[in-house]
């Protein structure tokens, strides 16, 4: 939902610090070839003004809840920006087919790279990215892998022997940890830490974090390798 919480007066969502004011997570991957946004929720218009996106080479979806997919139409600025140029668009055919009902009036803006299978690799606008699929709730999530980032959003339900191998050893693990405890479609911090020992992840950064975890508390009780990630953070990866 965002930080602060609509209506919300705990201690997180009335903090003065800057890490507490958590935008609906996304991701910005700035290479050579251009920049590649991960997700385009319903922040995406403020996150755009505030990092500057001025263009796009591609768009990679993780699924199509609203709190991932609900800036989509902002891209029209981009879009014209770009001189109508069609944006590319990474996705599952489970979320082609939900984004053709929900955003019918859209489609035109959008080139569709459409993933046949549930796990494999594939070559996106000049990168490799390496997907995996597992569920939330009902609904077909991917993950992605990219150079030696690995970004894994949503995850509850999954095949650990399909899902982790292809991610295994990566440099840097981004993943979502909603609170301290799992919820019924979330990893809790718990499950989180447990998934990045498995891979090895050298460098592990939570996301799609709620208003219970205070940004500076919560890091002082993780491991060092491991921390809450916030809007703006930099992380250096290889492609």
């Amino acid at each position: 939902m965002g930080v602060p919480v609509i209506g919300c007066t705990c201690s997180v969502c009335t903090s003065v610090s800057s890490f507490n004011k958590r935008l609906r997570p996304s991701g910005l991957i700035r290479a050579s070839l251009g920049s590649y946004l991960i997700d385009a929720g319903p922040d995406f218009r403020q996150q755009a003004l505030k990092f500057k996106i001025e263009n796009l080479r591609g768009v990679l979806l993780t699924h199509c809840h609203v709190d991932h997919i609900g800036g989509l139409d902002d891209l029209r600025a981009l879009y014209f920006l770009q001189k109508k140029k069609k944006i590319p668009c990474l996705v599952s055919k489970e979320s082609f087919e939900e984004l053709s009902f929900r955003y019918h009036y859209l489609m035109h803006i959008f080139e569709f790279q459409v993933l046949e299978n549930d796990f494999g690799k594939t070559v996106f606008e000049g990168i490799e990215v390496a997907y995996v699929s597992y569920f939330q709730a009902g609904m077909k999530v991917n993950g992605y892998k990219i150079g030696d980032l690995a970004y894994i959003s949503d995850i509850r339900d999954y095949t650990e022997e399909e899902v982790m191998a292809p991610l295994m050893g990566v440099n840097t693990l981004v993943i979502s940890a909603v609170r301290t405890d799992p919820t019924h479609v979330h990893f809790g911090i718990e499950e989180a830490t447990t998934f990045s020992r498995k891979l090895g992840a050298k460098k592990t950064y939570f996301t799609h974090i709620a208003h219970e975890l205070d940004y500076e508390k919560t890091n002082a009780l993780l491991p060092s390798d491991i921390k809450l990630s916030f809007d703006g953070l930099q992380i250096p990866i290889k492609i």
